[in-house]
């Protein structure tokens, strides 16, 4: 069973004593109502130093793995004797170099997959950004003033000597260094978040290949079973067409009527219908196949040319489901990797409501000379007595923000509680899209073997057909009729084929389709509110801080 989740008020900037109106409980926002809540901790802030801050009871919860044993059992399919999930190249174990080929295709010059790696490659760059903010900034300034103070000016009115005055100053500083002492860990912090965000999106590059390679599979697999029917609707409608030259000739001689001529008229026309559908549908798989490998219609034309069989492969469902989904599931890797990120933020958010330290520390050479002059200015220059540093702490404490820094605070918080909840709603569907797979590949395969023995039967009566025909107790007529109900036939169990061979490529996707860089489920999950700050920052709030 999984973990329910704590029972959450609407978070707010300030929360007040009197409580939610029967309005706001009942879900309905009100714009007077809501600036009264906005607003109403102002005055009580200036006055009574603020108002209760958000408690840890009140955050989204994690889910822990959602039950699906019933339905695992249910869907009737083979469970691995050990712990086995699919590999990382699973489309090969359809056994078709020219599937194996466009998936490699697809994996090199797809688009959206290249969207995704530059995606990642700014991830990655932000993660150096955040890191350069624990290290000391450190900066080299040059810098000349030519400059004549005004004859009846501002410095000539207190001391006229200066006035009409010309002066030339140069500075110059090696060092210029600055650094924040990160007492509170809120670099620290700004990087973790960093790193989750660079981590949720390699997940997701994860998640574009695995969805790229179920797209060409499914399209591949898709147009193999049109291109196979394909070649069953041509084989029919020739049948259709020698029904309507036996019908004519029976009618010519009188052995029928006109009704048997019409309706094989119809029969033909459906079938030419069908033809033309069934050509459509190959057409856009391949349309879509050239797409998704990067390429134009063209590039797909001549797919299916060789007409080798993909062979079904539908993995085992391994043992350890629904425990290491979170490992196999690059979609709830990344929703992890965002509630991380998000938990960091809000310690940095916490950090702001506490004391500051910055560091300053410059130092070089610095002249000025009464003259127009530059070469004067270089004997005062560089000299030992035109060595200067300055040494620069500086403490901030935040006193009175008028509520920004309560509100910035609880965003985060927000921010926190909208991943956590993604996280739940991403693991509850990755537990769906598997029993949901599971159970259409069972009827998928279920109904393909019940097509499998119709088209059998179906093959031994036509053949029986052919016997009484060589012995003369049956017309050519009746043998056309049976080879048309056996092409029937052969068309819907090439539909069912392809429904089988998609339904295990449901079942790689969800999965994860051999994807195995997840955190471990027994990771631990982000507790922002069990942060050694959270006491420190409350006791702030409650003194009307922030």
């Amino acid at each position: 069973m999984h973990q329910q989740p704590a029972a959450r008020r609407a978070p707010c900037v300030l929360r007040c004593g009197g409580g939610m109106s029967a309005a706001r409980r009942n879900g309905v926002l009100r714009f007077g109502a809501r600036r009264r809540h906005l607003f109403c901790g102002l005055p009580v802030a200036l006055a009574l130093g603020g108002c209760a801050p958000t408690m840890q009871d009140e955050r989204a919860q994690f889910l822990g793995p959602p039950a699906m044993e019933r339905s695992i059992a249910r869907s009737g399919l083979r469970v691995a004797d050990q712990t086995s999930w699919p590999r990382e190249e699973w489309w090969r174990a359809f056994r078709s170099p020219e599937l194996d080929g466009v998936v490699d295709k697809a994996l090199r010059d797809n688009q959206s997959l290249r969207k995704a790696v530059d995606a990642l490659h700014g991830a990655d760059a932000m993660v150096q950004v955040a890191g350069a903010r624990l290290l000391p900034e450190v900066q080299a300034t040059f810098g000349m003033r030519q400059s004549r103070n005004p004859l009846h000016g501002v410095v000539a009115s207190y001391n006229p000597a200066q006035g009409g005055l010309q002066k030339t100053m140069a500075f110059i500083n090696p060092l210029a260094l600055t650094y924040e002492l990160d007492f509170w860990q809120k670099n620290r912090a700004l990087l973790d978040a960093a790193i989750g965000e660079s981590a949720a999106q390699e997940a997701e590059l994860e998640q574009a290949r695995l969805l790229l390679t179920a797209s060409v599979a499914r399209a591949y697999l898709r147009g193999y079973a049109a291109a196979r029917q394909l070649e069953v609707a041509r084989a029919l409608t020739r049948v259709r067409r020698d029904l309507i030259s036996l019908a004519e000739t029976r009618y010519g001689a009188g052995l029928d009527s006109l009704d048997g001529v019409q309706v094989a008229r119809a029969d033909f026309e459906t079938a030419v219908r069908r033809e033309a559908a069934v050509q459509a549908l190959l057409t856009l798989q391949k349309d879509a196949i050239a797409r998704l490998m990067g390429e134009g219609p063209d590039a797909a034309h001549d797919l299916y040319a060789g007409r080798k069989a993909p062979s079904p492969a539908a993995p085992p469902l391994p043992r350890s489901l629904p425990i290491e989904l979170l490992i196999h599931r690059p979609d709830l890797a990344a929703a992890l990797r965002r509630a991380e990120a998000a938990a960091a933020r809000v310690h940095v958010a916490k950090t702001l409501f506490l004391p500051s330290i910055d560091l300053a520390i410059t130092g070089g050479f610095e002249g000025s000379v009464t003259s127009t002059k530059i070469s004067k200015l270089a004997g005062y220059l560089f000299t030992p007595s035109a060595i200067g540093y300055a040494v620069m702490p500086t403490l901030r404490l935040p006193v009175f923000q008028g509520g920004r820094l309560s509100g910035i605070l609880e965003a985060q918080r927000a921010e926190y509680d909208q991943a956590v909840d993604s996280y739940n709603e991403t693991l509850l569907q990755a537990a769906q899209q598997v029993a949901d797979a599971g159970a259409n590949l069972r009827r998928a395969a279920a109904e393909y073997e019940a097509q499998s023995r119709f088209l059998r039967a179906a093959r031994a009566q036509y053949d029986l057909a052919q016997t009484r025909l060589r012995d003369g107790l049956k017309d050519r007529r009746e043998i056309v009729v049976e080879r048309a109900e056996l092409l029937e036939s052969g068309f819907a169990q090439r539909a069912l084929e392809g429904d089988r061979l998609v339904a295990a490529v449901d079942l790689y996707q969800a999965l994860g389709a051999g994807y195995a860089g997840g955190p471990p489920p027994d990771a631990p999950k982000p507790a922002p509110e069990s942060d050694p700050l959270t006491p420190a920052v409350e006791a702030i709030q409650s003194l009307g801080g922030g």
